[in-house]
């Protein structure tokens, strides 16, 4: 019996530091800042680094390096990187419970910019045919499934996923990505309607909804729990997190901090926050340990560099230096 099973995409990540621009483009609706490089010319890269990646292997060395038993379920390649990708499982103390294809891992490079935000080049393969009647069902034994986003055939594997935890009395958490949400409710009605908790960013909340993300957050937040999921969290980068439970209404805010780089924090701040309810956590305390985890991993390159023991994030949330905010109002 695992604590926690962690389904989605491994990816093997190149993080690349060039000499980019970044500007922005202004309309009467939205505001969007790009990385520019010079057409035609060569950029020199700065630093190279290769990582793994992917939502399925930084939600599951999270929970691992948090104490909890942990297996990754995905499908990865018959290649080097997939090689690499199981090494890493296994020094993380991760079960590696998917499937392995005679297709090219997933791939991600990684651009930086002068903010320290970044850009994905994302190629998906593998990950895109996990396959429901491949998985050895006998494995599937968990308190809860944690399932990031995944892409074309294997979409349907986690919805399969999803009723099946339901079927069997596991819990379910689901972190969909901006493909999924641009789908829009309908798209992924059976995947909510088998959700306890869903994690995403505010713009993904109002492409789920339809509805402009600069909506006010109570309606964010209301639209996607009357969805089915029993918690909904709306993240908002460094601004903080919102989280409804059907009455209240939590923000959490982090303390003001230098930002390196900020990929893989999503992953992080949806994987300690289950984690702390697996624990036994309320939400007050959940929202707290989960920000300074995530707040963590955007001080070092890489989405696993920078996750926290449990006693380690439960120091630092403590600490007047590292200690978040947080508000609690009752919702109408």
């Amino acid at each position: 019996m695992f604590d926690v099973i962690a389904i989605g995409s491994a990816t093997v990540d190149v993080f690349m530091k060039s000499h980019s621009e970044l500007i922005k483009i202004k309309t009467q609706h939205s505001e969007e800042k790009l990385i520019a490089y010079p057409s035609g010319s060569k950029v020199l890269i700065k630093d190279l680094q290769f990582m793994t990646g992917g939502g399925g292997t930084n939600t599951a060395v999270c929970f691992s390096k948090l104490g909890l038993k942990t297996a990754y379920l995905g499908n990865i390649g018959k290649d080097e990187n997939g090689t690499r990708v199981i090494n890493q499982l296994k020094k993380e103390k991760i079960k590696f419970i998917g499937t392995i294809s005679n297709d090219l891992t997933n791939y991600s490079v990684i651009l930086d910019s002068i903010e320290h935000d970044r850009t994905i080049l994302a190629y998906k393969e593998a990950s895109q045919k996990l396959k429901f009647s491949k998985i050895n069902k006998s494995k599937l034994k968990a308190k809860w499934f944690y399932s990031s986003a995944l892409m074309g055939n294997a979409f349907k594997t986690e919805e399969q996923l999803a009723s099946y935890a339901s079927k069997n009395k596991i819990k379910f958490a689901l972190n969909p990505s901006s493909y999924q949400a641009k789908k829009g409710k309908k798209f992924l009605a059976k995947l909510l309607s088998n959700t306890n908790l869903l994690v995403l960013n505010r713009e993904e909340a109002g492409l789920v909804l339809g509805i402009a993300k600069n909506t006010k957050i109570e309606l964010l937040l209301k639209g996607l729990y009357n969805l089915g999921p029993e918690i909904v969290i709306i993240t908002e980068g460094k601004k903080g997190a919102y989280c409804f439970d059907g009455k209240y209404k939590y923000y959490a805010k982090p303390k003001v901090a230098k930002v390196l780089e900020t990929t893989g924090a999503g992953d992080a701040f949806a994987s300690t926050f289950l984690t702390a309810l697996i624990k036994k956590k309320d939400i007050e305390f959940a929202l707290k340990v989960a920000t300074v985890n995530a707040q963590s991993v955007t001080k070092q390159y890489g989405a696993k560099n920078g996750l926290l023991s449990w006693n380690k994030a439960l120091s630092l949330m403590k600490s007047p230096k590292t200690r978040p905010s947080l508000k609690k109002t009752m919702m109408k």
